[in-house]
């Protein structure tokens, strides 16, 4: 039996680089796209939840079949196993967290 493939796509969405799991990337027939289907994440029962998935689990919440604008993909690698899902600053690559932080909240140096 063959093992199904597994893509790990990034993509810019509203100022921020997504990265997400899927096993299937292919030309979209909306023309300027790319179709990505079958997008994978995380166990939701588990004992440990992360938030920035979950956040993500809850935006593609129902979606069958994403289509996104050439021009905001950056990149599609085949992995050989699921990562975690992540939402990245644009700017400097660091992980977003999904929850507003009050100024006071951070730990100071």
């Amino acid at each position: 039996m063959a093992k199904e493939k597994l893509f790990r796509i990034a993509f810019l969405n509203h100022g921020k680089v997504y990265e997400l799991f899927c096993t299937g990337v292919c030309s979209s027939g909306l023309l300027g796209f790319i179709e990505v289907s079958g997008l994978v994440f995380g166990e939701k029962d588990g004992v440990v939840i992360d938030p920035t998935e979950d956040k993500m689990r809850d935006e593609f919440d129902g979606v069958e079949i994403l289509h996104l604008p050439m021009h905001s993909v950056l990149r599609v690698e085949q992995v050989r196993k699921k990562g975690q899902a992540v939402i990245r600053d644009r700017e400097s690559g660091e992980k977003v967290t999904p929850f507003p932080l009050s100024p006071g909240s951070r730990s100071r140096l």
